[in-house]
């Protein structure tokens, strides 16, 4: 036991159904930290007030959800390059002064999923389509721009959120009409759906494969199910595909390192944890 009880935790406004305090709660217990991983309803009207708070708390950094993730870049003192060009941040660190450090792993942690389930994947391979202009579209285009893809195709219901990505991020970014993806999906090396759309419960995602290449990499940010109409369309056709789960996995890596001192490992048993399998 330290003398120091270290303390993180993730704001959001809903907050219940966050599964972070089960995923960082399962490394706290791995590496025998003694530290406490709490959820933390926390509305727009006290977010100042609660951030400023939590360093006087003894908190050493908090995860952030929905709808926070745009509005603490105005809060926090210091901001990383790519939370800054992605316009959202999803990870604080407190320094000892009290001073609020935003970052955002999405990207990121979306990219190590893929690379862990498709050994050899490359960004630059060819062009990807991106369906959506949320706030999970913005980091993981952010990030395949980043890793060298060379155009990028994207679609979303509302077209004047998806032509605002376009101005935000250049000429590499395409945005082409939902009713037009059968004509881009020969010319798609990489697919992801970042919506919420196939989520379980919520409405679904319809979308014709038959003219994507067999061998794209199909990617779906929802975990719930963890095999998605699309992923389950787009194997049967004999793509390689990948689930959502291993982003959320993923992005919490670099946060708890900062925050309780220990490089975690996302593997299989973290998996078997999250999906109630241990």
């Amino acid at each position: 036991m330290s003398d120091k009880l270290l303390l993180a935790g993730v704001i959001g406004d809903p907050i219940a159904h966050s599964r972070s305090p089960r995923l960082h709660g399962h490394w706290l217990d791995r590496y025998g930290i003694d530290g406490h991983y709490v959820p933390l309803h926390v509305t727009r009207d006290n977010l100042h007030e609660t951030l400023r708070l939590l360093p006087e708390l003894g908190f050493s950094g908090v995860n952030v959800t929905i709808p926070h993730k745009e509005t603490v870049l105005q809060i926090a003192d210091g901001v990383t390059d790519r939370a800054a060009l992605i316009g959202a941040a999803n990870t604080l660190t407190f320094t000892a002064n009290g001073r609020l450090q935003a970052d955002n792993t999405d990207g990121a942690g979306f990219i190590e999923n893929v690379k862990q389930y498709t050994p050899g994947w490359r960004a630059d391979e060819g062009a990807a389509l991106v369906l959506g202009a949320g706030g999970a579209a913005r980091a993981i285009v952010c990030t395949l721009l980043a890793e060298g893809c060379p155009h990028i195709f994207l679609v979303n219901r509302t077209r004047s959120r998806a032509d605002a990505l376009h101005q935000h991020f250049g000429a590499r970014v395409q945005v082409t009409d939902w009713t037009r993806i059968p004509d881009v999906l020969p010319d798609t090396a990489f697919l992801v759906n970042t919506t919420s759309l196939g989520m379980a419960g919520g409405q679904p995602l319809h979308i014709n494969l038959d003219n994507l290449y067999p061998r794209t990499v199909v990617a779906d940010i929802v975990y719930n199910p963890l095999e998605t109409d699309l992923l389950r369309d787009a194997a049967a056709i004999g793509c390689h595909v990948v689930d959502g789960l291993g982003m959320l996995l993923h992005q919490a890596a670099p946060g708890f390192e900062r925050w309780f001192g220990k490089k975690p490992e996302v593997d299989d048993e973290l998996r078997a944890v999250m999906l109630g399998q241990e």
